[in-house]
């Protein structure tokens, strides 16, 4: 993964994935029939799974605060998987970069990053809803319409700012912020 995050997919070669995995090619095909399945195997196992175990551990009665919780915790396992690459040169960038390249190229993982979203937007609702019975949120809001925020606010996060790597803390504060306007006073 950290051979794709730095020199992006296409300038990666089966000799490079041999060289960083210390493997010959007859093992390396006996684990991965070519050099889409390692690639797809390492989207999956860095950007999808984790999101989708951060999902999957809400429960319907979820509140506003713990889909942040929730949200931060994915967040913070892709940090920590950043932090386990040698080469400090990569940052939120080459992976967004990368994950663009990914989603491109392979429609399926595309479609399953799409599941997960929808998925996510849907855990925002029910987060919204619950904390209007629960007299938190206010009544008289577009429900839908600020789930679908509550995923942008993720997504559209400009980790440039002067710094490489984004900084959760902005992030966070940036959804409670959003909380606090959905409050009733």
């Amino acid at each position: 993964m950290e051979l794709y995050a730095l020199e992006g997919y296409q300038n990666v070669s089966i000799t490079d994935l041999q060289n960083a995995l210390d493997m010959g090619r007859g093992t390396l095909y006996y684990y991965f029939k070519d050099q889409d399945e390692l690639f797809l195997n390492c989207m999956e196992t860095y950007f999808l799974e984790p999101k989708q175990r951060a999902l999957c551990s809400v429960k319907d009665n979820v509140t506003f605060e713990q889909m942040i919780e929730a949200m931060m915790s994915y967040l913070h396992s892709l940090e920590e998987a950043l932090m386990t690459f040698e080469d400090k040169r990569i940052n939120t960038s080459n992976v967004n970069n990368l994950m663009f390249t990914a989603y491109s190229r392979f429609p399926a993982l595309h479609r399953k990053a799409q599941r997960l979203a929808l998925k996510e937007v849907e855990l925002w609702r029910k987060a919204i809803h619950n904390d209007q019975r629960a007299g938190i949120i206010r009544f008289g809001i577009d429900v839908d319409m600020i789930a679908l925020m509550c995923a942008h606010i993720k997504n559209s996060y400009d980790s440039g700012l002067g710094q490489t790597q984004m900084d959760f803390t902005l992030l966070e504060k940036s959804y409670l912020s959003f909380y606090n306007l959905l409050k009733n006073e």
